[in-house]
């Protein structure tokens, strides 16, 4: 069972990050707080340092000062290697290194392990969790079917599931479109509103490149240019032309369409 925050204690912090390799500034001064609650999005062009924090936050990447706290616990003060289970993350690399063989039952049950190409039994209690998280991602029918005949987005949902499986508290989706034709982008991005309306869900961190990605379950948005933050709050109050031209080195322009978004260059 899942103990309960304090309403003051954030789910993950961020104070003071810095990062340095061979005197390049690669984070710089990063600070970002997220509540229970909230859904963020992270944004910014390439190089603005959303790849280098992603490794932070996962343990990859040591920062040269500052400090990253989840769930109240101290990142090299606690067992980093029981803290890191909380964080779930669903990228490409994970992406193009599953067994073509496995079959996705599998592949979701493996998530307790955080183990590629599970070569150990699953468990008749291991096997019901799965399917149940199948079912959640909205993909039970696909629990005999190896990797090599799933669509993108198909696999897409089955990484998600697998990374639910270790009951993460935060889960990052590291741009998880990239791949997916229009068609399968929306019905993707349709699933992932429903999943954080789910009452259970984790904390659910989004990084993209795209505003039309942001759909209305995000409620905040941080902002990167050059490793800094440029801005971090309230989806409405971040998200706007100005900020946008300037993260991206361009004059841009912002504009709603019902509950999203899009962006062109003026």
């Amino acid at each position: 069972m899942v103990s309960k925050l304090k309403s003051s204690q954030p789910i993950l912090s961020v104070e003071n990050l810095s990062i340095v390799r061979d005197g390049t500034v690669i984070l710089d001064d990063v600070n970002w707080r997220v509540q229970p609650s909230e859904h963020w999005v992270m944004l910014g062009a390439n190089g603005s340092g959303k790849t280098s924090l992603l490794s932070a936050l996962t343990g990859y990447l040591m920062p040269t000062s500052g400090e990253i706290s989840l769930l109240g616990k101290i990142y090299g003060e606690a067992d980093w290697r029981e803290l890191r289970k909380k964080i779930g993350l669903v990228s490409s690399s994970i992406r193009q290194m599953m067994n073509d063989e496995e079959p996705a039952l599998e592949t979701v049950a493996s998530g307790k392990y955080a183990m590629i190409d599970f070569w150990g039994r699953v468990t008749r209690a291991e096997k019901i969790q799965a399917r149940k998280l199948l079912q959640q991602v909205e993909c039970e029918y696909l629990a005999d079917r190896p990797w090599r005949v799933l669509s993108q987005g198909e696999r897409q949902r089955v990484l998600i599931g697998r990374a639910l499986m270790a009951r993460p508290r935060v889960l990052i989706l590291d741009e998880p479109c990239a791949g997916l034709d229009p068609a399968a982008r929306e019905h993707f991005l349709q699933f992932i509103q429903r999943l954080g309306g789910q009452k259970n869900s984790p904390t659910l961190v989004l990084v993209t490149h795209h505003v039309e990605e942001i759909v209305p379950v995000f409620s905040h948005l941080l902002l990167l240019q050059a490793g800094r933050v440029l801005a971090a709050g309230k989806m409405a109050d971040v998200l706007d032309s100005k900020k946008l031209s300037r993260a991206f080195g361009t004059s841009m322009k912002l504009q709603k369409h019902g509950r999203r978004f899009d962006l062109s260059i003026r």
